[in-house]
């Protein structure tokens, strides 16, 4: 796992721990919460133009980027309570993705592996 990513599951356990919080960090939890916060990430492009959405204004890039934050945070969370490599699950992911969506028939395309 990156170092980085440990760490940052490390810092997060802690920050936890001292607050007692680990009784409500259920994967349960953690996963209605990890889609909140998609949503709160989700509600800052609502209603932008694609091109607006290319290009945040200054001022929308810090909410933006606290979003992502908590998104991130709770992927890591739930990724150590139930014991998975996010990273790892990630680099397989891709593996899978590669397979099920060859350059040759799904380049500049957005259909579905199964629609190919």
């Amino acid at each position: 796992m990156s170092q980085d990513i440990d760490a940052l599951q490390t810092a997060l356990r802690e920050f936890a721990r001292e607050r007692d919080w680990g009784q409500f960090h259920s994967p349960k939890n953690l996963a209605a919460a990890l889609s909140v916060e998609a949503a709160e990430l989700l509600e800052h492009f609502q209603w932008l133009t694609e091109a607006q959405s290319r290009d945040l204004p200054g001022d929308k890039r810090g909410p933006v980027a606290e979003e992502l934050a908590d998104v991130l945070i709770y992927v890591l969370q739930l990724a150590d309570k139930l014991g998975i490599d996010p990273v790892d699950a990630a680099w397989r992911k891709m593996e899978a993705n590669a397979k099920k969506y060859p350059v040759a028939r799904s380049k500049g395309r957005i259909t579905k592996y199964n629609e190919l």
